[in-house]
């Protein structure tokens, strides 16, 4: 170290605080990154701020940071300039592990004479440690939860200036640092919480299964895609960090309310319930049994009365039965493909009246119908599984999708979930429901979110309500949809324009 020679040299000082400009011009700078530290919420961001921070407070080449993991009586590195790995080292092992675990602060102005310093990493990469300087970063109760490692001072080793700033730094660190784990763990709790909600849905529908993070996926990909828009409606839209993480949440959770809907109006998957379809199976068999009974009946009757036309007259019998047996199977045929849930061509429920209004005679011979008012009123759904009071219940699901997401106590960064995933079946001339709001009232990212729900729901692999549609179909019933001012047209066209799609195929 070079003694200096004159006072000229030396950081003048105020006189009414005895404090140097160059002291008073550190305090500012720390007490800027303190603001700047407590506004950050991401830890890798965080350690980051406070290791670049440091190298230009104590004027060092190089800065790591080190936290304690306790757990495996380890320090570990995060964040260290010139070194493209994490480091870990064992609590008291090395200059960084002595401090760690001792509390106290290192200052060494030539590395390689202390016994206690480890020049691996030197070895490693190649660099050449001369001064140190390491302090412990504390946390207001005490406890050391990382160290600040300073190498290589400028002009000169560290000093006792560089000591107490480094401290400082390391303390308000120490508190950020806390808080952003903190502020993770709440993350990863979140994220759990939704994985869990997630498998709750599907576990209701599984052949839904992925749909919620397609849908997701989908809506982030249409949602990032507008922010490079340079004209159109959508040219200036620019979404956070954390708009962006309210979206993907929502569009995960948007079908939660399925929960509350009764597991065989959900997963209905013809126009009957299957207990129902089987009744009319076991009662059409019963009618062709019966039938079948009485015609032996009849033709055991015709032998004993030794009737000279009995041969000719069991002719007769028999082909009766076979035209009646060949009737009600047409009619089971008939009851079966109205089952199905497709659009009911004309003349089809005339002919389900006409079914109904036969009957037969049951095992107490009482008269019963072929069919009763539930089950033709069940078949003769004009489109689909559902009946009206069914469906009613399956689009109750986004209510109760709403009223359990309120109950979250969502963050300020959050708290638009539970209204975009309220809205992701609205539509633009108010048809949709539940509210049967219409334009701009609908929040963008829940018709954003809309576009990326209908495509996977016509795409996914096929239900056992409905067959999957190609890529090109369901495009050509989005863009109808659009036509007629049901979609967002500027979002459909950047859904294709940006080919969103390919994101699930990349995925």
């Amino acid at each position: 170290m070079t003694a200096r020679s004159d006072a000229s040299a030396a950081p003048l000082e105020r006189p009414d605080s005895g404090i140097t400009d160059e002291r008073m011009h550190k305090l500012q700078s720390l007490l800027e990154v303190a603001k700047a530290m407590a506004a950050e919420k991401d830890l890798e961001s965080l350690l980051r701020l406070v290791v670049d921070e440091a190298v230009h407070m104590v004027e060092a080449d190089r800065c790591s940071l080190f936290l304690v993991d306790r757990e495996r009586g380890e320090i570990w590195s995060k964040i260290a300039h010139g070194v493209g790995q994490e480091i870990r080292l064992p609590l008291g092992q090395g200059i960084s592990g002595f401090v760690a675990l001792s509390g106290e602060i290192v200052n060494i102005p030539d590395a390689y004479a202390d016994p206690r310093f480890n020049p691996d990493t030197d070895t490693r990469t190649g660099y050449r440690t001369e001064s140190m300087l390491c302090v412990p970063m504390r946390r207001t109760d005490g406890e050391v939860v990382g160290l600040l490692l300073a190498l290589n001072k400028k002009a000169g080793p560290f000093d006792a200036m560089d000591e107490q700033m480094l401290m400082a730094l390391g303390s308000q660190a120490a508190s950020a640092i806390d808080n952003a784990i903190l502020h993770d763990e709440i993350e990863r709790l979140f994220e759990g919480f939704i994985r869990a909600s997630v498998v709750a849905i599907e576990s209701r529908d599984p052949s839904t299964s992925g749909h919620s993070e397609r849908v997701a996926t989908l809506t982030l990909g249409l949602a990032e895609s507008l922010e490079r828009l340079e004209k159109g409606p959508y040219a200036r839209i620019r979404f956070t960090r954390e708009e962006l993480k309210e979206l993907r949440y929502a569009a995960l959770l948007h079908d939660f309310g399925k929960v509350g809907v009764r597991e065989h109006v959900l997963v209905k998957a013809e126009k009957l319930f299957p207990a129902q379809l089987e009744v009319v199976r076991t009662r059409f068999a019963l009618i062709r049994r019966t039938a079948e009974l009485e015609a032996e009946r009849e033709k055991t009757a015709l032998l004993r009365r030794g009737d000279p036309d009995a041969l000719a007259r069991l002719e007769q019998i028999e082909a009766q039965t076979a035209r009646h047996l060949a009737e009600l199977y047409d009619f089971e045929s008939f009851v079966l493909a109205c089952n199905r849930p497709q659009i009911v061509p004309g003349g089809t429920f005339e002919r389900l009246q006409e079914i109904a209004r036969r009957s037969f005679k049951d095992g107490n011979n009482i008269e019963r119908p072929f069919l009763d008012a539930e089950e033709v009123s069940a078949l003769s759904i004009e489109r689909g599984s559902l009946s009206l009071d069914e469906r009613r219940e399956i689009e109750s699901h986004v209510s109760h999708t709403f009223r359990f997401l309120a109950q979250i106590p969502w963050t300020r960064e959050l708290k638009k979930v539970p209204e975009i995933a309220y809205a992701h079946h609205e539509k633009l001339d108010g048809t949709g429901y539940p509210r049967g709001i219409k334009g701009h009232a609908i929040p963008l990212q829940a018709r954003i979110m809309t576009v990326a729900d209908i495509y996977d729901a016509l795409t996914a692999k096929d239900r056992a309500y409905k067959k999957a549609v190609p890529h090109t179909v369901a495009l050509d019933i989005l863009r109808n949809e659009a036509k007629r001012g049901q979609l967002d047209t500027e979002l459909f066209d950047v859904f294709v324009e940006a080919d969103i799609a390919a994101r699930l195929k990349l995925g």
